[in-house]
């Protein structure tokens, strides 16, 4: 592999020449500018990534730090942000917290000890965090969850309208019993998600009954699963469901099979995430749909921002779901 200064004898000039010209600093004729790039071409030179490291301390590295990566909802969102990254000249590293408040904490030590460009945070919990890792130097940007206890830019989906949506359908269909089985962590997206449920019932005018609320680990499917059996046990058992996430929704659907019950006849379903595989069920599944890769996109987009401008304003987004209505609502 060629060195710089192989580039410098090749092209006749001195070693800092060519530094001024990879690193675009300096002046340097226009003669000897051509007689260095082409000799990089012509050697198949390509600055080492460390040696660029020491120079501006800092790498061409966006950290990602998602929740958990065999949730379908991170597949399309992590594309997302690798496209803006790429384009951009970034590389994507991607770190996988399981739901664990301490593994996300070695993660963002690990990436300040790597100098990362910057960091996208899908994060275990709300509050609690090491300040020292999310109000350094390294932009932060917070994905799908508020962080309570910093100040930094954060984009969301509108869920307290999409969990609205969902429920206020299945009231439409004529149901008033209606459970909800929801994440158990007190994040963003199960708080709001729960609100908006709790909205639906009262703008109808229907009590919410506490026993029609289930809570699951939103890492297990066989916790939602023990979930929707205990809703589907009730003595007065709901005629409709509305699963919090798709993980809730594939212990859901366990649920209902293991009770031999028929959707929507016996049992109307509606989902917050349109499951890759929903329209292929049978009934196929009403659910609310987000924008997982404009998420990431527009993730990766604030965070280049930020580190182009670090004094920018604090900023919140907030994007649209979808609702799309099939046949397992009973529509």
């Amino acid at each position: 592999m060629a060195t710089v200064k192989d580039v410098a004898r090749h092209a006749n000039v001195s070693i800092a020449t060519v530094s001024r010209i990879i690193n675009n600093q300096g002046t340097v004729s226009p003669e000897i500018r051509e007689r260095v790039l082409a000799a990089i071409q012509a050697l198949d030179y390509r600055p080492s990534r460390v040696a660029r490291r020491l120079r501006t301390n800092s790498t061409f590295v966006i950290g990602l730090v998602i929740s958990d990566i065999q949730n379908s909802f991170y597949t399309s969102l992590t594309r997302g942000v690798e496209d803006v990254a790429s384009a951009n000249g970034y590389s994507l590293l991607l770190c996988n917290t399981d739901e664990d408040p301490q593994r996300e904490r070695k993660y963002l030590e690990v990436m300040h000890e790597e100098n990362v460009a910057g960091i996208i945070l899908a994060s275990a919990t709300e509050g609690g965090h090491d300040t020292r890792l999310i109000q350094a130097s390294i932009p932060v940007v917070a994905l799908d969850r508020v962080l309570t206890d910093v100040s930094v830019d954060t984009v969301l989906v509108d869920n307290i309208a999409g969990a609205r949506q969902a429920v206020e359908h299945l009231i439409s269909r004529g149901h008033r019993r209606i459970g909800a089985i929801l994440g158990e962590r007190p994040i963003t997206s199960s708080i709001e998600r729960l609100e908006g449920y709790v909205q639906a019932l009262s703008h109808a005018g229907l009590p919410v009954d506490p026993n029609l609320i289930r809570r699951a680990d939103l890492r297990q499917a066989d916790d939602s699963t023990r979930c929707a059996l205990e809703l589907l046990n009730l003595p007065e058992r709901p005629t409709a469901l509305f699963t919090g996430n798709s993980l809730i929704t594939l212990g859901t659907l366990r649920a209902i099979q293991a009770a031999g019950l028929h959707i929507p006849r016996d049992i109307a379903l509606v989902a917050f995430d349109d499951i890759p595989w929903g329209e292929l069920l049978n009934p196929p599944l009403t659910a609310i749909r987000q924008p997982t890769y404009q998420l990431g996109k527009t993730a990766a987009e604030m965070l280049l921002a930020r580190i182009a401008e670090p004094d920018r304003p604090v900023t919140q987004v907030r994007l649209p779901v979808e609702f799309i209505v099939r046949a397992s609502s009973g529509a």
